[in-house]
């Protein structure tokens, strides 16, 4: 596909033409040119809009669909094409299918439903067995087939020697291992954060302490064994700092947030809306700051959306028993660039690729067209009107956000709103 880019002003900080507004020449998925003007001899496809800014193609480390298995809440396909249109080039989907993704076959189906697809698609494989903490999965095989990293989604590994394992084991082939950062015993039956709230609205709490023992636990281990680990979706203060301490002593560990967490606090439950049952749970204002200053110095490593589509009769339930969860991918972009620089996005939402055995892309003359287009200035009230995925349960619903994603070309491909 051949594509004219008009009047693009570019934010990559690895490109020659960073904060320049150019027209970019495309053919057969390679930048051919890039200049003040292009003129259209050969009516080529035109990609025109107020405002348009472009970028290397975004990268998001856990997304949930729901195929196979749960194909009400989300297919691969109208999955990849919320994806897209959200300005995503690049997804790791998360293991917790039906069945789980812990084996090369499993990993292989993922692959294929994604097959020639503006976006692409790189399956997590579960570290154990149907996720269920017990015996290690074939990691190796799923790496053969096309697994970047290995984890159970939302599932801590209780026993540590499980973890301990994994790590020597995957050195062997540079596997990264994931470990979700819970101490379950403490957490017991919680299901939001634990502090004052919680006890005014009588829901059971998760306490902080859940998760920093975990982490604690996981960087002894990693520092005994070696290996790569990374750790998803911290939420607390001390989790930030631990990090920040385990990176200093130069263990090989890397971690995200969700989104949510960066933008909501524990204070969104007391209306009982069920769309911020999600998890790692809502924090205080105390935890937010860090997380905010932990993203800013370089601690936390990626920013996710989580997207977890949930159907609408597993979320308009009590809140108690309403499943955890909340869709992002239509919304991280406008939350994000509402709080930091468009500058800061763009960083936020295209490193760390290489973390998980991505090659990293450039808007440069000769290199390949991996580009999200986006207008950063776009003011609007999130609504149900611009939620793709098939499921509705965003948190941030009647929010108002700060720019939108228009789409991407990759693959050879442009996907349009």
């Amino acid at each position: 596909m051949n594509i004219l880019i008009k009047s693009a002003t570019i934010l990559d900080k690895s490109s020659p033409y960073n904060n320049q507004t150019k027209d970019i020449l495309i053919e057969n998925g390679v930048i051919i040119k890039i200049d003040d003007v292009i003129k259209n001899t050969t009516n080529l496809k035109e990609v025109r809009h107020d405002n348009l800014h472009v970028s290397q193609g975004w990268f998001d480390s856990s997304v949930s669909f729901g195929e196979p298995g749960f194909e009400e809440r989300e297919t691969i396909v109208n999955g990849l094409q919320t994806a897209g249109l959200s300005g995503f080039t690049d997804i790791l989907v998360n293991p917790n299918t039906n069945p789980v993704i812990d084996n090369s076959a499993t990993v292989s189906f993922i692959k294929n439903r994604g097959f020639n697809h503006a976006v692409n698609i790189h399956p997590i494989g579960a570290l154990t067995k149907n996720s269920d903490g017990e015996y290690l999965a074939e990691l190796y095989d799923m790496q053969q087939s096309g697994a970047v990293a290995f984890g159970d989604f939302q599932s801590a590994i209780e026993n540590p020697n499980m973890l301990k394992i994994a790590l020597q084991y995957a050195q062997n082939f540079n596997g990264l291992v994931l470990s979700y950062p819970q101490e379950n015993k403490i957490a017991g039956k919680g299901i939001v954060n634990e502090e004052e709230n919680s006890t005014k609205l009588g829901l059971k709490g998760i306490p902080n302490l859940a998760e920093e023992l975990q982490i604690a636990r996981d960087l002894f281990l990693l520092e005994y064994t070696g290996g790569k680990l990374h750790i998803p979706t911290l939420s607390t203060a001390k989790a930030v700092q631990l990090i920040k301490d385990a990176k200093a002593k130069g263990l090989d560990v890397t971690c995200s947030v969700s989104v949510l967490n960066l933008i909501l606090t524990d204070n969104a439950i007391t209306d009982f809306n069920t769309n911020f049952k999600v998890l790692p749970p809502l924090r205080t204002t105390e935890d937010r700051k860090a997380l905010l200053t932990g993203v800013q110095d370089g601690t936390i490593d990626n920013v996710t959306s989580n997207h977890m589509p949930i159907d609408i009769e597993f979320k308009n339930i009590e809140f108690d028993y309403a499943q955890y969860g909340s869709i992002g991918l239509e919304s991280i972009f406008g939350a994000l660039n509402s709080i930091f620089t468009t500058e800061q996005v763009i960083n936020l939402l295209t490193q760390n690729k290489d973390r998980f055995g991505l090659p990293e892309t450039t808007i440069n003359e000769g290199k390949q067209a991996s580009i999200t287009l986006f207008d950063p200035e776009s003011t609007y009230q999130f609504t149900e009107q611009n939620i793709t995925s098939t499921s509705k349960n965003s948190a941030l619903l009647g929010s108002t956000l700060k720019g939108k994603a228009i789409g991407i070309i990759n693959n050879n491909q442009l996907l349009l709103k």
